[in-house]
């Protein structure tokens, strides 16, 4: 018998790898759809009437060719007539890649994950109940999930990725996509908001300017929690120093600092803390090898104080402590990690010896309990059923991060719409998306001092995910109502300087 060919071999493997994949393969989402469904719950000592909706909804080229579509989640409160007066809240979770429930059911939406009082998931994990400091007593309310997460796919399987994994061209999609939402829920008239959470910061800083430019659609408000760089560069002396105040919190929740500073209380330490960087770390951290000796080990040891490392590890990394080895180093002599995105949190590494932490103890948290939740919480009490898999976090790589420049896209913005505030919320414990580099975000923002009383930063006793804790998640919300009562404009007010 004669052999087959090797050609004719490998086609055969190929087809045998195709038929593979599509066994395997998730189906395609349905594109333009809606499932509206009734529910009540207690908010803010009221019982409130609301509708969910959740869909999918198209993103079109410009030949109006589907080449994707973005799942969402839709709250809007029945019993509110006038929506022209009634704001809308629009939330982005990060990543880049993450979906929207740590936002839905964790913080704003009207049903939440049962936690601890700290945060901490509980069993039987993915259990749901009303969130009774849920905004949508207050506001209407859209969750979306960017391409890849949730339940949003690319339909267009010969489109060009770039169109949508990229600083700049996820911000350019969306603001077209929020345009045909807004239209279709008839909110132009509505006070509008952006929330974002860590790069969904990135993302709402963008499209503020974005959808006035391009979409002609005018914000309220801005809300940035958590946030990233916002494409303003640190580098250097300024990026070693602004880490410091992040870790003397740290420190001091894990009461690993001297007993002088760990009597005081968080909200005396820390602006201690922050003089001493801006008025003696940097400048020393600046002048390097010029430093001389004596000053540089009297520095040292002041940073030792106030970090809970040693004096001989600073002077080992010549100041230059990153989080990874930060995270790794603090409680090494205990043998436990702490958390990234939550320095609460604590881990247990194979070994004790290294730069870096295994994995994120808080993330690994969270997965247990968020990811059962949304899943069944979409099925059972929103009523749509589907089989494509809800993408916690999903794969937009490689992620185009050149030119970024959010931060002044949203300060032009701000220019431009004198109606326009921002509002910063951060965890003290977040070491991430640190609450210091969130304050010297808005100091770059306005350089000139021109902005600075429609700029406000809140900082919470928690980390990444300021509502976590039963006691942040009271307070952020409460700032975010007094934000949304601040910024609503009264009739008539002209918008001008």
């Amino acid at each position: 018998m004669l052999k087959q060919p090797i050609l004719g071999r490998k086609l055969v493997l190929l087809l045998c790898l195709l038929l593979v994949e599509q066994a395997y393969a998730q189906p395609d989402p349905p594109i333009d759809t809606v499932i509206t469904t009734k529910h009540t719950g207690v908010i803010n000592g009221s019982n409130i009437t609301y509708n969910a909706s959740i869909g999918m909804q198209p993103v079109w080229n410009e030949d109006g060719k589907v080449i994707a579509t973005l799942n969402y989640t839709y709250y809007e409160r029945t019993d509110s007539k006038d929506k022209a007066s009634r704001p809308l809240i629009i939330s982005f979770n990060g990543g880049p890649g993450s979906a929207a429930l740590w936002m839905e059911i964790g913080y704003t939406g009207p049903r939440i994950l049962t936690l601890d009082d700290e945060g901490y998931p509980v069993q039987p994990y993915g259990e749901m109940k009303d969130n009774p400091y849920s905004l949508v007593d207050i506001a209407d309310i859209l969750y979306v999930n960017p391409v890849n997460t949730g339940y949003s796919r690319i339909i267009d399987k010969k489109v060009d990725k770039n169109v949508f994994f990229g600083v700049n061209a996820d911000i350019k999609y969306l603001a077209a996509w929020l345009n045909t939402f807004v239209t279709r829920m008839d909110r132009w008239q509505s006070p509008k908001y952006l929330i974002g959470e860590s790069y969904g910061t990135t993302r709402v800083s963008g499209l503020a300017l974005a959808l006035q430019e391009s979409q002609w659609m005018y914000l309220n408000g801005v809300i940035l929690v958590s946030p990233t760089d916002l494409g303003l560069k640190r580098e250097g002396p300024v990026e070693i120093a602004l880490r410091l105040p992040y870790f003397a919190a740290a420190a001091w929740y894990h009461k690993a600092l001297a007993s002088d500073l760990q009597q005081k209380d968080l909200d005396s330490l820390l602006p201690e803390v922050e003089a001493f960087t801006l008025n003696e770390l940097l400048p020393a951290v600046t002048k390097g090898g010029a430093l001389p000796v004596e000053e540089r080990k009297q520095m040292a040891a002041k940073m030792a104080h106030y970090s809970g490392l040693s004096e001989k590890t600073i002077l080992q990394n010549s100041f230059d402590i990153s989080t990874w080895f930060f995270w790794k180093e603090l409680l090494r002599d205990r043998g436990l990690t702490i958390g990234r995105l939550d320095s609460r949190y604590l881990g247990i590494d194979e070994k004790d010896a290294g730069d870096s932490p295994d994995y994120n103890a808080e993330l690994t948290s969270w997965l247990h309990s968020f990811t059962p939740a949304i899943n069944h919480y979409i099925r059972s009490e929103l009523n749509y059923k589907t089989d494509v898999k809800y993408n916690v976090f999903g794969s937009v790589y490689p992620w185009d991060s050149k030119d970024d420049h959010t931060g002044n896209n949203l300060q032009q913005a701000m220019a431009q719409n004198p109606y326009l505030q921002v509002m910063v919320q951060s965890g003290y414990f977040d070491g991430a998306c640190d609450y210091f580099n969130a304050k010297y975000n808005l100091w770059q923002l306005d350089p000139a001092g021109k902005f600075q009383n429609r700029m406000t930063i809140k900082g919470y006793r928690t980390g990444h995910m300021v509502y976590m804790r039963k006691p942040d998640l009271k307070q952020a919300t409460e700032d975010i109502r007094a934000f949304i009562q601040k910024t609503t404009v009264a009739n008539g007010v002209p918008a001008k300087y």
